[in-house]
């Protein structure tokens, strides 16, 4: 089977704020590190099970934070952002599972650096059901019949998945205190979980069913301010809900809904003043 890996920075051991997750902040390269070893602790797994391929997808900010010349030689890597479907770029139903690792809470929820893909979203919905990057990406892969297998992070990322996606195997790397504190284990306890728990997904995979979208979802993006909400109303065929700073777009499908939602919070991000 081929092994499909999404990787974000904020759910990765150790991490508890945004010195961390920040290129330009002092944390940042330790971080890059660590990433790079769970992930390669994860395609090693893959392998050892008898995957022919796994593919890795940068998906935290810029999305180019994996260290490639430290990858396991074996694994593709995509790297950079502008990418078509951002956190699940190149996944496809070619794939027989797929794996979210370094994941957080969704926005306004407790958990460490919890937010939906820019911290100017307070909530995003698909058909008024609240739904943060986890589920998104989740609905993407769902769209192609690929289940989520595993999904690693704080404990309250791990919370949300199993509310989400019945069966799902979590690997809690570290427990939240505050939105910028944890108590985290070491990262080489933490890459002997993650190989465990990898290994005892791929073995439960039939248990795991694809996340199947809503047909036509109704996208809905509250922001946190009335500019962001005109901002992204600049796109075709949305509209603001009166009274409130949400920004709908009905959508012919999930991936359609999924670019639209990255369009708006691209347009969100060019207010000024907040």
């Amino acid at each position: 089977m081929k092994l499909y890996l999404s990787v974000d920075m904020e759910g990765i051991t150790g991490i508890p704020d945004y010195t961390y997750v920040d290129s330009s902040e002092h944390n940042y390269e330790r971080s890059r590190r660590i990433m790079t070893n769970e992930v390669n602790t994860v395609v090693e797994t893959g392998f050892k099970f008898g995957c022919q391929e796994v593919l890795v997808n940068d998906s935290h900010s810029k999305m180019n934070n994996i260290l490639i010349d430290e990858l396991h030689p074996e694994a593709s890597l995509i790297t950079g952002d502008a990418k078509p479907f951002s956190m699940v770029q190149g996944l496809d139903d070619t794939y027989g599972g797929a794996m979210f690792i370094g994941y957080h809470a969704r926005a306004s929820q407790f958990g460490v650096l919890s937010h939906s893909m820019i911290h100017a979203v307070r909530q995003i919905y698909i058909n008024d059901h609240e739904i943060g990057e986890m589920g998104l990406n989740a609905y993407v892969a769902g769209y192609y019949g690929v289940p989520i297998l595993l999904v690693s992070g704080d404990d309250q990322a791990a919370k949300e998945a199993k509310e989400l996606i019945p069966n799902v195997t979590t690997v809690v790397v570290k427990e939240t205190i505050s939105r910028s504190a944890v108590k985290s284990m070491t990262p080489k306890k933490a890459e002997a979980l993650l190989k465990l728990k990898a290994n005892e997904a791929l073995e439960n995979r039939s248990q795991v069913k694809p996340l199947v979208p809503p047909e036509k979802p109704l996208l809905r993006i509250e922001f946190n301010n009335y500019g962001q909400a005109e901002w992204a109303n600049l796109m075709p065929k949305t509209w603001i809900e009166p009274g409130t700073t949400i920004v709908g777009f009905q959508a012919d499908d999930i991936l359609e809904a999924y670019q639209a939602m990255l369009v708006m919070i691209e347009l969100a991000l060019q207010t000024k003043f907040s």
